[in-house]
């Protein structure tokens, strides 16, 4: 049996980049593959880059660095000596391993047809599990290139994927050279031996080769758009995942969050605590009244009551307080410094007035009525409420609109905190039939107005997030394509909608795949509504020339499955990257207040109205009609009704769980 390997063609030509019918090359080398060769490539359509070294690395990240990698990629273009030939300084510095003696035989076959062989600078070696070669820019020399090691090449491409190297060695180099259809010039010549006397098992001294579990084959890859309707798959290639495994898989692939100094102000809300915040004061710095009355020197008990002259006023605002001296008392109000000497505050209530000043716009002389007046009595003591050097609030914590947190951050003196930077947002609709919702006249037939992007982006808003509106791309890869390479150097997660499901201009997974180099960890999953949701990470170089990561979430084009796959995918990965323990929306348990029917094969999240009931039951009823296009479903809706696979149904008094999607209202349904 033949074993098949994925083979691919990466043109590097700033002509070609630019007119893609002058390549030659790509269609010559595709020929080759299937001439000189015995079935064993499975080639992909040759793709196209300028002669740029981040637009080639980020080609060969993405076709080698996930589960869906080539087991070869071979280049043309770009390895001469003209100053815009870069295609070596891109390759070399991404391989693990370098294959000189590929680079030799090549080098080694064109000295025969031309001296001129010598002006080319090959680059041969395995990155990870696959073998880049890179071939000359001419249409004649690549192809004399790729047919100097085709045959070998196989043989390459299993070591390179983690074949076990004593049982593909077995038998010796006649065996290889029997099944690659090659045989050795020389004579009398002993020749190495294959079966090396070190083990590549695991065991003491040895040490493991990575070997796929998976056969090329059998791994997912999106439709070539390039391929036309009739090549498109019938079914798609993803497995159908668990809602729960989709969710670990979000989070396995969001980044960790990434902690900032910022200014304490309104700004904080939404923001987590990246560090431990310690009061630089205490709080109230100072002896306070908690009451307005009478500042007072008490000894004992039972010496407060009697008549006391009005020394001084004590209100609270800054300034110096005279001290108090005994036998008189200072009118004082709530919040204010006592003055030194003072021990307690006689309440108003307590007091009458006996006398006032000649001019009568001040008090005189106040009798105190009471004579159970205590020490300490009605004073906020220095650093009651909090110690100077106290931790008042815990690497973790969120600051809230609720004020809580932020008013406390201000009372202890703090100007800066460090915090988790929340991630930007890109929200992007997509398709032909897709217009502005706000654009005048009447629709056109197949027209329809973008509701989801103005939907999303209030939504993701509301979450604390910061958005930006990337518009409509049209279904055409290139403006896909550009539209979602400029999005990765301004945003750190990209929602789309629309795109991702088996129709010949569903561009979102091949754009992503084949000309962004990205890698989709799921392609299906088995809830309702929500079945072609799509969750991809797209390898970079941001803005400094640091590796970076973009998330895309390609939700479907349905308004209702847009929301809820917002909601329970989008929102625990935002939550995530913003270092919040509490990720996605909570869950409660609510009373039904009809009967609603289970789906056989997936879990379905029907919208619905969670009302409090006056025996404080939380009760549920459905918005109606729960078609995932149905944009009305979703109108009064604050919660996802969480109903298991398995059919049956659920009935009305019946207790079931529910995801809150927004606030709770008073009253019955």
């Amino acid at each position: 049996m033949v074993n098949r390997h994925r083979a691919a063609i990466l043109i590097i030509s700033d002509t070609a980049a630019a007119s893609p019918e002058s390549d030659k090359a790509g269609p010559l080398l595709a020929e080759t593959f299937s001439e000189y060769s015995n079935a064993e490539w499975d080639v992909e359509k040759p793709y196209i880059v300028p002669d740029d070294i981040s637009r080639i690395q980020d080609m060969i990240h993405g076709w080698c660095d996930n589960a869906q990698y080539f087991n070869l990629i071979v280049t043309s273009g770009g390895t001469g000596f003209a100053q815009k030939d870069h295609t070596p300084e891109a390759i070399s510095p991404l391989i693990d391993r370098h294959a000189p003696g590929l680079v030799h035989a090549m080098l080694a076959a064109s000295m025969q047809i031309t001296p001129f062989a010598m002006m080319s600078r090959p680059v041969a070696g395995v990155r990870k599990n696959t073998l880049i070669i890179t071939l000359p820019g001419s249409p004649k020399g690549a192809k004399e290139n790729l047919q100097s090691i085709l045959k070998l090449l196989p043989h390459a491409c299993l070591q390179a994927a983690g074949g076990d190297s004593r049982s593909l060695h077995a038998g010796g180099v006649k065996k290889l050279e029997e099944e690659a259809g090659v045989s050795s010039k020389s004579s009398g010549v002993d020749h190495h031996s294959h079966e090396h006397s070190h083990s590549h098992s695991i065991g003491p001294g040895g040490h493991a080769i990575p070997r796929a579990h998976t056969k090329p084959a059998d791994r997912p890859v999106s439709n070539d758009p390039q391929a036309g309707p009739t090549r498109r798959y019938r079914e798609s290639p993803y497995p159908m995942l668990p809602v729960e495994v989709a969710t670990e898989l979000i989070l396995k692939h969001t980044p960790g969050p990434k902690p900032l100094k910022a200014t304490v102000d309104t700004n904080l809300v939404g923001s987590v605590l990246a560090e431990d915040v310690t009061a630089t004061e205490a709080v109230p710095a100072f002896r306070a009244s908690i009451v307005d009355g009478y500042a007072i020197i008490v000894t004992k008990q039972k010496d407060s009551k009697g008549v006391f002259s009005v020394s001084s006023v004590s209100h609270a605002a800054p300034g110096q307080v005279e001290p108090l001296k005994a036998g008189h008392i200072a009118r004082i109000t709530t919040g204010a410094p006592l003055p030194p000497g003072a021990t307690s505050v006689v309440m108003v209530e307590d007091t009458v007035l006996r006398s006032m000043t000649e001019d009568g716009q001040e008090e005189n002389e106040i009798e105190i009525l009471t004579s159970d007046v205590e020490p300490n009595e009605n004073v906020r003591e220095v650093g009651s409420d909090v110690r100077a050097g106290e931790i008042v609030l815990r690497k973790g914590d969120k600051v809230t609109a609720v004020g809580g947190e932020l008013g406390l951050l201000a009372s202890v003196g703090r100007t800066e905190v460090e915090i988790y930077k929340k991630p930007i947002v890109g929200v992007l609709s997509t398709g032909d039939e897709i217009i502005l919702h706000n654009r005048p006249g009447p629709l056109r037939l197949g027209e329809v107005r973008d509701s989801n992007r103005p939907t999303i982006m209030a939504a993701v808003r509301s979450w604390g997030y910061e958005v930006v509106d990337l518009g409509i791309a049209s279904d055409t890869p290139g403006a896909l394509e550009t539209t979602l390479r400029s999005a990765l150097r301004i945003v750190d997660v990209i929602i789309t909608t629309g795109g991702v499901s088996m129709g010949e201009l569903d561009l979102l997974k091949p754009t992503i795949e084949r000309s962004l180099g990205g890698t989709i960890h799921f392609g299906r999953v088995a809830m309702k509504p929500g079945k072609p949701t799509t969750f991809a990470t797209i390898p970079f170089k941001n803005n400094a020339g640091d590796d970076d990561t973009c998330l895309i979430f390609s939700l479907p084009g349905n308004p209702a499955s847009a929301v809820v796959t917002l909601h329970l995918f989008v929102l625990p990965s935002l939550n995530a990257a913003s270092g919040e323990k509490e990720r996605g929306l909570p869950k409660v348990v609510v009373v039904l207040n009809e009967e609603v029917r289970c789906d056989e094969k997936r879990a379905e999240y029907q919208r619905a109205t969670v009302t409090a009931g006056g025996d404080g039951l939380l009760l549920a009823v459905t918005t109606g009609g729960q078609r995932s296009s149905r944009v009305g479903s979703l109108k009064a809706a604050n919660a996802l009704l969480c109903l298991p696979a398995g059919g049956g149904k659920v009935k009305a008094g019946e207790k079931m769980e529910a995801l809150l999607m927004g606030q709770i209202v008073s009253g019955s349904v």
